[in-house]
């Protein structure tokens, strides 16, 4: 059997994109300048400093539908339970691998000592803090102990014989798994005003650490990408249009 790999990080990498912020702009134009746009649409011009008056004057009005002529790909690695909430946001398109069809690698989530581990405060306005440092070591003991049972229950059931969509059942959700995910801008900012936290948000958000984590990644590969878009969405609140 393979060794245990414990991990406390994410990947994430921008694997292909079609994104910038000309493409808000010519499809903001076409409701004005109709087929006029077609030039600048098909010649990808780059966006000026002219033309962040109109990208925040979108962006404040909440003229969404110009943010979403664009496409960027992410390819993401990160424990099971990152993933379903993930999928909470149905504005995204998700291709994961598959427990039924490959044998899932060993290698698990332990929060590194920077996890905050006690929350304090009700449902819907909470925060965490600092475990104490007992607490800190019980929960990477029993997250690594019970990953190695788990696994090697797993890996038991494999060698018997058991198919892998019924072997899988014993793994516990920190286990790591990997998937692309497609969205535009529009729907990036949606995610980002929920799974981040941000001073000067309009609406606060409470994310868990592990999925705004994600976010944070995502965040810095879009900010390159649309640079005049990004700058409009914490310029009003990091509200989605």
């Amino acid at each position: 059997m393979s060794d245990i790999l414990f991990r406390s990080d994410v990947t994430v990498e921008l694997v292909r994109a079609s994104a910038s912020d000309s493409d808000v702009l010519f499809a903001a134009r076409v409701s004005t300048q109709g087929e006029q746009t077609l030039e600048s649409a098909s010649a990808g011009t780059e966006a000026s400093d002219r033309d962040k008056g109109l990208i925040n004057y979108l962006m404040r009005d909440r003229h969404g539908s110009p943010f979403e002529h664009n496409s960027m790909t992410f390819y993401v690695q990160a424990p099971i339970f990152v993933f379903r909430e993930f999928m909470r946001h149905r504005i995204a398109s998700y291709n994961e691998e598959s427990g039924r069809y490959k044998e899932l690698s060993p290698v698990f989530y332990v929060p590194g000592p920077e996890r905050n581990l006690v929350q304090i405060g009700k449902t819907g306005a909470y925060e965490f803090i600092p475990g104490t440092a007992e607490q800190t070591a019980l929960v990477e003991q029993e997250t690594r102990t019970i990953s190695q049972h788990a696994y090697e229950s797993y890996q038991r059931m494999l060698e018997a014989g058991v198919a892998r969509e019924v072997a899988r059942i014993v793994l516990p959700l920190n286990i790591y798994s990997s998937m692309y995910v497609t969205m535009n801008s529009r729907a990036l900012m949606n995610f980002l005003s929920l799974r981040t936290t941000r001073p000067g948000t309009h609406f606060p958000s409470f994310p868990q650490r592990e999925i705004e984590m994600c976010a944070e990644k995502m965040e810095e590969f879009w900010a390159e990408l649309m640079p005049y878009t990004y700058e409009a969405f914490n310029k009003n609140g990091r509200v989605a249009p």
